[in-house]
């Protein structure tokens, strides 16, 4: 319940900070230029308001317990890990921190390269040995370095103002269609033309998660990348292997499952967020 809470509130926020924008602007949306900067307003507003809380969010939604003083040698070895590779990969040091979860996962977040967030499951933390743990959280450091977090948020950015855009453009074709094909000429009802709109955002959305899912995998190879060079190329085949070898994931909510370094399983590789772990160890082993 807390989660979905959490969810509405950030939805109606970002609603409501939108539709103060559009009165300011005096946008006009029965244009195509206003329609623009509807779905524009909406597309990024969303996005990017979504990562100025992502830190915020993410400790709310996991559970988080942020690391301020180390209450034992694995603390205290997990600080001085992450502080060392932010060192060596030239950010400022994130907060640290442990939720509870028995599957092996671990996240980074937060609005920039200088304000993140990394956080371990304490399944992880407890189920792989330090090289393991090293190379994961040197895989988190590298979504942190690599400016991951905002490139994403750029990337569903454009295409949200896509799937708003595109739905409303051909919702009005079909209602000038249906129009011309009516005696009385008065095209779809507001509740017919608001069902059109609603079924086309679901079908652009699809393809837009497609596209969003493709630079997520892509993201998931460069941080590996970065996590062999920051810990070892060993290490983090070693890591790979253990979290293939571990229970599936799924404690992680949908909205929090892109941020993991293991991602949930599917079908179809196109709608995934993660590359599979076979996958992904293969690229190291032949980089």
């Amino acid at each position: 319940m807390k989660r979905i809470f959490l969810l509405i509130a950030t939805n109606m926020a970002i609603l409501l900070v939108a539709s103060i924008v559009m009165s300011i602007l005096g946008v006009n949306t029965s244009t195509m230029g206003g329609l623009l900067v509807f779905a524009a307003i909406f597309g990024f507003g969303g996005a990017f308001i979504s990562l100025a809380i992502s830190k915020w969010m993410a400790k709310k939604t996991m559970g988080c317990e942020v690391i301020t003083t180390p209450r034992d040698n694995t603390e205290r070895w997990l600080v001085e890990t992450v502080a060392r590779q932010a060192e060596q990969a030239g950010i400022k040091m994130p907060e640290v921190a442990i939720y509870q979860s028995p599957e092996l996962n671990a996240f980074a977040t937060g609005p920039s390269k200088n304000n993140s967030l990394v956080a371990v499951s304490s399944g992880l933390l407890y189920g792989m040995n330090q090289d393991e743990i090293e190379a994961v959280l040197a895989h988190e450091v590298s979504h942190v370095a690599n400016g991951d977090m905002v490139t994403l948020t750029l990337i569903q950015g454009v295409v949200n103002t896509f799937v708003i855009f595109a739905a409303r453009v051909v919702a009005g074709i079909i209602n000038n269609f249906v129009a011309s094909n009516d005696e009385e000429g008065e095209g779809l009802g507001m509740f017919a033309y608001m069902a059109v709109v609603f079924v086309l955002d679901m079908l652009f959305g699809i393809l837009a998660s497609i596209i969003v899912a493709y630079f997520s995998r892509i993201r998931e190879y460069r941080a590996d990348e970065g996590a062999a060079k920051l810990a070892g190329k060993e290490k983090m085949i070693a890591a790979l292997d253990r979290l293939r070898q571990g229970p599936e994931t799924g404690a992680m909510p949908a909205s929090m499952s892109a941020l993991g370094i293991n991602g949930k399983k599917s079908m179809a590789e196109l709608m995934m967020s993660h590359p599979p772990l076979e996958k992904r160890i293969a690229a190291l082993r032949a980089s």
